[in-house]
Formats: C-alpha cells, sequence, structure tokens
C-alpha cells in the first residue's frame, strides 16, 4: 500500500505541513533562484506522476542549494527524491539518498522525522521489520505535535502485524482509535480502522475483525478514499477467502479494478492472487497469465527505474564536478595572473629596495670611514699633544734650565747636556715612530718586533715569543694594523703605570684564531681602574674586528691582557 505514488505524496505533505519552505526573497541569488523554480517544477511533475522529471528536478535543485548551503532545501529535495525511489520500488536507492540527507541536519524537527518515517517504510518493504520498528520510534520521537504522531503508531502496528505479534499492534491502533484527534481527519480514521480490523482478524478475533474492515471500508466510500478501499477490499478478500470464496472474488475484483486505475501495481498482483486462489475454472488461466506479466513487467519497470535514478544522479555528479573543476582551473588561471602580477610587483620593489639600500650602506660607510678617520686623526693628535706635553716638555724644560743654571764651558756639563738632548731626540723618535703609518707587508713581522724592542731599557726587559710562528700573510691587512695599535698601546701604557722590569708577549696561531697573550710584573691594578687607565680604547679596537681582550691585575700582582681574535 505505501508503495502507490498518490499515497506516499499524501504522507509526505502530511508530514512537511508543519515546515513549508519559504519563496525566496527579494535578494536571492540567481543560483537560488534557480534552486527554488527547479523545486516547483520537481513538484509538480511529482504531482503528474513523470517521476523521471520530478527526481531529475529534485536532484538539480539540490545541488544548486549545496551551491548557497540552505541545508533545509537540501533535506528537502533529498526527502522527495527518496520518497520518488520508494514509490517505484527502489528501497535500497531511496536509503542511500536519505542517508545523504543525514549531514545537513541542523535539529530534530519535522525533516527528521519524516526521514526516519522513510527509513521505516524502506525497511518494512525489505523486510527488515526490526530496524523498520527502530526508525518509526525515532520519527515518533521527532514529531512535536499528536497530529504528526499519529502516522508513525499507525506504521509501527502494521510492522507488528507483518511480524504477527497481533497483540502488540492491537493496543496501538485502539488507542489511536480513541483519540478524538482522529475524528478531524477521516482517511486516517478509516485507515486506522482497517488496520485494526485486519489485527482484529489475524488474531481470530472474527467479528470485531468484520466490523471493523466494513467501517472502514464504508468511511472510505464516504470521504471518496477510492485509493485506500484498495487495501480494505484486499483485507475483506482475505478475510472470505476460506469461508465464502464468491465474496472473496467480489472483494479481489473490486480491489483488481481499482488498483489498475490508479496503477498500483503490487495491489493488483496481490488481488489477482486471490482471484487465482478462490477460482478453479477457466478465469484461473487468464488471472495467472496477468499475474506473470504485471510480475515480470513490474521487475522491468523498476530496475529500469533504478538505474534511471542512479544515472540522473551520476550525471548529475559528473557535470557539478566538472563545472567545479573548470570552475577550480578558471580560479587557479586567475590566481597564476595575480600571482604574477605580484611577482613583477614584488620583483621591481626588491630591486629598488636593494639599489635604494646599497646606496645607503655605500653612503652609511663612506661616512663610517671618515668618521673613524676622523676620529683616529684626532685621537692621534690628541695623544702626540699629551706625549709632547707630559713627557717631551718638561725634558726640554729640564734642559733649557741646566744650560741657564750651569756653565757650558766645562766638559762634563757640556756632557750632561748632549745626554739630555739625546734623550729628547729619542723620545721625539719614538712618537714619530708610533705615529707613522704601518707597513702591512712582508716586512710587518720584523717591523712589529722592532716597535716592541724599542721599549727595551735598562729598567725593563721586553721578552717576544713565537712571533714569527705566526703567518701574517694570510691575516687581514685591518687585523694587522689593529694588533700593532693596540700592542703599541699596552707597551705606552706599561711605560707610564707599570714600572715593570718583565714583560712577556707570547703570539699562539690556530687554524682559525691567532691568540696574544700579554703580561708583566709591574705595580698591577684594581680591575674596576683598568678602564680609567686608557684601555678603552683597545677593546674598542679589537671587538671592531670580532676578537676578544680581556684583562686581568690586581694590585703588585703585574698587569696580564688575553688578545684572541679571528684570522
Amino acid at each position: 500500500m505505501l508503495r502507490s505514488p498518490f499515497f506516499c505524496f499524501i504522507i509526505f505533505l502530511t508530514l512537511l505541513s508543519c515546515k513549508e519552505t519559504t519563496t525566496p526573497s527579494g535578494n536571492s541569488t540567481s543560483v537560488s533562484e534557480e534552486g527554488y523554480l527547479l523545486r516547483e517544477k520537481g513538484i509538480l511533475n511529482f504531482k503528474n506522476k513523470n517521476f523521471n522529471s520530478a527526481f531529475y528536478n529534485f536532484n538539480k535543485s539540490k545541488i544548486a542549494f549545496e551551491t548557497t548551503k540552505d541545508s533545509s532545501n537540501i533535506v528537502y529535495n533529498l526527502i522527495q527524491m527518496a520518497s520518488i525511489q520508494q514509490i517505484n520500488g527502489d528501497y535500497y536507492g531511496s536509503k542511500e539518498t536519505l542517508t545523504e540527507a543525514l549531514p545537513f541536519l541542523k535539529k530534530k524537527d519535522i525533516y527528521s522525522a519524516a526521514i526516519n518515517n522513510f527509513f521505516g517504510i524502506a525497511d518494512k518493504e525489505l523486510s527488515i521489520y526490526n530496524d523498520a520498528i527502530y526508525y518509526y520510534k525515532e520519527a515518533l520521537r521527532d514529531c512535536t505535535d499528536e497530529v504528526s504522531k499519529q502516522s508513525p503508531l499507525n506504521n509501527i502496528a502494521v510492522v507488528y502485524i507483518q511480524q504477527k505479534r497481533y497483540a502488540e499492534a492491537i493496543p496501538i491502533l485502539e488507542s489511536l482509535l480513541n483519540n478524538k484527534i482522529i475524528d478531524s481527519v477521516p482517511f486516517r480514521k478509516a485507515r486506522v480502522l482497517d488496520n485494526l480490523g485486519y489485527a482484529y482478524f489475524k488474531k481470530g478475533i472474527h467479528e470485531k475483525g468484520i466490523f471493523s474492515l466494513n467501517e472502514g471500508l464504508n468511511l472510505r466510500n464516504k470521504v471518496l478514499d477510492s485509493y485506500g478501499s484498495i487495501e480494505s477490499n484486499l483485507h475483506l478478500a482475505e478475510f472470505y477467502s476460506k469461508t465464502d470464496s464468491k465474496k472473496s472474488n467480489q472483494y479481489a475484483q473490486s480491489a483488481y479494478e481499482i488498483a489498475t486505475k490508479f496503477n498500483s501495481v503490487d495491489e493488483r498482483l496481490k488481488a489477482l492472487s486471490f482471484l487465482i486462489s478462490n477460482d478453479s475454472g477457466n478465469k484461473n488461466a487468464q488471472y495467472a497469465q496477468k499475474y506473470i506479466t504485471i510480475n515480470d513487467s513490474i521487475i522491468k519497470i523498476r530496475n529500469n527505474f533504478k538505474n534511471k535514478f542512479a544515472k540522473i544522479k551520476y550525471d548529475s555528479k559528473k557535470e557539478k564536478d566538472e563545472n567545479q573543476q573548470l570552475r577550480l582551473e578558471k580560479a587557479e588561471n586567475e590566481l597564476s595572473l595575480q600571482a604574477a602580477n605580484y611577482q613583477r610587483i614584488f620583483f621591481i620593489i626588491g630591486i629598488t629596495s636593494l639599489f635604494l639600500l646599497l646606496l645607503y650602506l655605500r653612503k652609511f660607510y663612506q661616512n663610517r670611514n671618515r668618521i673613524e678617520k676622523l676620529e683616529t686623526a684626532y685621537d692621534t693628535e690628541t695623544r702626540i699633544a699629551k706625549d709632547i706635553h707630559d713627557e717631551l716638555a718638561n725634558d726640554v724644560f729640564h734642559a733649557i734650565t741646566y744650560t741657564q743654571t750651569q756653565s757650558l764651558t766645562k766638559e762634563e756639563v757640556k756632557e750632561t747636556l748632549l745626554q739630555k738632548l739625546n734623550h729628547i731626540y729619542i723620545r721625539v723618535r719614538g712618537i714619530s715612530r708610533e705615529n707613522n703609518s704601518i707597513d702591512t707587508g712582508i716586512n710587518y713581522s720584523a717591523n712589529l718586533k722592532e716597535m716592541l724592542s724599542t721599549y727595551n731599557s735598562s729598567n725593563t726587559n721586553v721578552l717576544i715569543n713565537s712571533l714569527e710562528k705566526v703567518n701574517w700573510e694570510s691575516i687581514d691587512e685591518i687585523k694587522k694594523v689593529t694588533i700593532q695599535r693596540v700592542l703599541q698601546e699596552l707597551m705606552v701604557n706599561m711605560k707610564k703605570h707599570s714600572d715593570a722590569p718583565v714583560v712577556v708577549l707570547k703570539f699562539e696561531s690556530t687554524a682559525n684564531t691567532i691568540t696574544i697573550n700579554y703580561s708583566d710584573n709591574g705595580k698591577g691594578c684594581e680591575k674596576d681602574l683598568i678602564i680609567k687607565n686608557g684601555l678603552q680604547n683597545m677593546e674598542n679596537r679589537i671587538l671592531s674586528i670580532k676578537g676578544t681582550l680581556t684583562f686581568d691585575s690586581e694590585p703588585g700582582k703585574g698587569f696580564k691582557v688575553k688578545i684572541t681574535l679571528p684570522k
């Protein structure tokens, strides 16, 4: 009975009567408008029993609403598609379609009730009765009012009848019949009366059974539920099949004629089966031949429908995938062009930025070199002025004073004066040598040793170890200059502050570094005073060539410096 297109359509509209989808607003996109238009075409074709066209329209509408992510209309279309598949006997296909709708359900409502109800119908027709009852009960939970609950309850009772669980079906049907709500929908009341009478009959309660069956048929005829009367006639044909074959044939013949009018093939076959079993005359062969012809035809038709539905879904999916692929390729091409434009822009910006950076760096280093030269010149001038003031000026003053206080005619006075002048000369030459440009060529090692040796005196012994073992030719010129200037400042500092009897300079060379260890046994000083003694400049020089310089000194324990720098 539930396989009838008309009856399925009535049930579906009843289930969804509380949740009618809205028409598109003026702000709807063209895709959404197309989806609504296709949906309305599907409903019209459904009513006119053009199931292939209806299925195609609903499927295309679903795809359109997938684009706009309208989950409500997606579910609506999928339920309609599943109902069409069930009408045409494609129960497995309908379950696949209903399963496709599940991810789009946002909450438990009339849509979820309809889906569960259709799951139950499919499993009932496939004789999977326990699953059918489960889905009907799920539909019952999702129903929001007493009216919508009547259909799942009736369906549960029908499955119980199929399972011969009449004692469980009867109370459900009686409770439905006793509910006053059912009086407002006569065709539902007639259906419950018919199912209750059939359950009484199968239970062996014949008087109640025939009463309810007749009452159900009369009510159906009264409200012009012609299609519903098919089921009533079939139940009455079965009721009289063993007691009154003539009456059974009358009801079976009536069911057959109405089923033929509605093109309800399953009901026609069932009516023919009663006519065949009740008639042993000439018509029996005719009924049997009709049964075979219709049965073979419906199997072919349903298989054809199954293939068509599958092909419609496959072709639509293929078309959707191809369109999506085209859109993807178009988007990729646009992105590629955009990326190429961005690359050109970034390339131009990068080249321009690099050019400006190089100009800035060139200017920066030019300025820095100029500043460094000025600072170096200033430091040199300041140092020379200080040396002249602190050392030469005093010596010259003493020499002048000596000439003024002593008689130059005496040989010993002349000798002493010459010694003083020679000492001044040596000091001037030393200052000159300290501030001369440094030869960083092949004579660097010899010049460095000569410079250090000039600090030898009667009071100070300078010892130089392993200077020649360093491969000075592999060292950068700037580093050579820095090393000589730093050692020069160390020696000057020693002369001024340490009064060291012994100074030791030890050079060490590895594959990647040069280490210079300086130590003397002079006065030493507090570590906090080291920087104040003019050694800050040395540290800055070493740091500028990425080297390290560490001081170690204590009063009375001499002075030590360790210089480490990369080659």
